[in-house]
């Protein structure tokens, strides 16, 4: 075998190239960590920071240029009921809009982190800039699907706020048992709310996933996910629920004895309310620091998040289409030295291969897959001929079978019989 003709077999990157297990989907989103921290780890930490800072400024800004203002008017003036709502609706408006630009930094973080976890399939540790090159293309759709987010779940409280409000006025002009069976509504409409909003964000989980990485619409990467977690709801549920669980859990174990710490310290610090500015400068530390590392812990859970729904992503994409076999090809020949023209995007959908409206497929049980890097042969285009059937032709008659056959003399044969001459 010459050596132009023989590679070794490809090494995968982050992730076996086939089909996830269950413990792998919650345990490699935790590995993203390590495989890349400077990008995911770092990158997090900074945008969060970043956030809080930006919103923490300009909201106090705005409080305070707004609300020194109302003080300075009587509440006996008549411009003062007028000038309070105005102070309430422009730092609402200002709080509404901080919090869509903090969606802006999530959505850039949900598109880096989709991004580097595709390269990490590959054994790739790509760049923040070479990150940033490849979601850039789907960042406003990817702040889109964040805002439509956001409005879904406003929609949906001032819908129910709004049904329990009109119950609740036209109960006042009735009984007591009106306003009760208004606020039993109520209860049972957010109970009803709880599972929709869990089950339609489960089945649009990969939304962020298809649109950098497939450059995928807004509409129909909404359709993609649907389709992907079909038949894998409650894999893609579970994983999601108990990543929440730990992160949430250890944000809790962290941040509550560092609060608690914080309350205890303030009195040592500043006994007498903080008129130093030594005191000062402690009452800042001992509030600010246990909030930084909250928003480290925070940083943290975003990109486990962000990874687990990209892992999630690719597993079902290897079960349905057959991405892994993809990817492979992809490695492979890109050990053989071809360019990244030739190459192109291995992620790319192939619409034979793609899911449709109807049920995908059940997935290959695991005995009956191949291993990696086995090559998969085409069947035979022709069978082999079917064994003939005729029969062997007659044997030839005893005469001439007895003149064909040799002879020799009897003294030699020692089986010839007595008397049948040459004795």
């Amino acid at each position: 075998m010459s050596t132009a003709s023989w590679t070794p077999a490809v090494r995968p990157g982050l992730i076996p190239l086939h089909p996830l297990t269950f413990g792998a989907l919650l345990g490699k989103p935790f590995a993203a960590l390590r495989h890349n921290p400077k990008v995911l780890f770092g990158f997090a930490i900074v945008v969060q920071l970043v956030v809080a800072v930006i919103t923490l400024v300009v909201v106090g800004a705005v409080a305070l240029a707004t609300f020194t203002r109302l003080e300075s008017l009587s509440p006996s003036s008549p411009d003062f009921y007028p000038v309070m709502w105005g102070t309430i609706a422009i730092n609402a408006l200002v709080v509404l809009v901080m919090a869509f630009v903090s969606l802006a930094f999530t959505a850039v973080m949900q598109g880096v982190v989709a991004a580097d976890i595709g390269h990490a399939a590959l054994g790739e540790k790509p760049s923040l800039g070479r990150l940033w090159q490849i979601m850039r293309p789907s960042f406003w759709r990817l702040v889109g699907w964040s805002v439509l987010q956001a409005l879904a779940g406003i929609v949906l409280v001032l819908v129910i706020g709004g049904i329990i409000a009109l119950g609740v006025t036209a109960g006042v002009g009735g009984s007591a048992e009106g306003v009760a069976f208004t606020v039993v509504i109520g209860i049972l409409l957010v109970l009803a709310a709880i599972p929709l909003w869990v089950w339609l964000g489960t089945k649009l989980l990969l939304v962020p996933s298809v649109l950098v990485l497939e450059r995928a619409r807004l509409r129909a990467a909404l359709v993609r996910s649907w389709r992907l977690t079909r038949g894998r709801f409650w894999n893609t549920f579970g994983v999601i629920f108990l990543i929440n669980i730990i992160m949430s859990t250890a944000v809790s174990v962290v941040s509550l004895p560092l609060s608690l710490l914080g309350s205890l310290f303030v009195p040592v610090i500043a006994p007498t309310g903080g008129s130093d500015a030594s005191e000062i400068a402690g009452l800042i530390i001992a509030t600010v620091a246990p909030q930084l590392l909250v928003y480290v812990l925070q940083a943290v859970a975003i990109v486990v998040q962000c990874a687990a729904a990209a892992f999630i992503y690719l597993d079902c994409r290897m079960r349905y289409e057959g991405l892994d076999h993809s990817l492979i090809s992809h490695l492979e020949r890109r050990d053989l030295g071809a360019t990244p023209e030739d190459l192109g995007d291995p992620f790319t959908v192939d619409p034979a291969r793609a899911v449709s409206s109807a049920p995908p497929p059940k997935p290959a049980p695991t005995y009956a897959t191949p291993p990696v890097g086995w090559a998969q042969y085409p069947a035979p285009t022709s069978q082999y001929p079917a064994p003939t059937t005729q029969a062997p032709p007659p044997p030839p008659p005893a005469a001439s079978a007895a003149a064909a056959a040799p002879t020799r003399p009897a003294e030699q044969n020692p089986w010839a019989a007595p008397g049948s001459g040459g004795a």
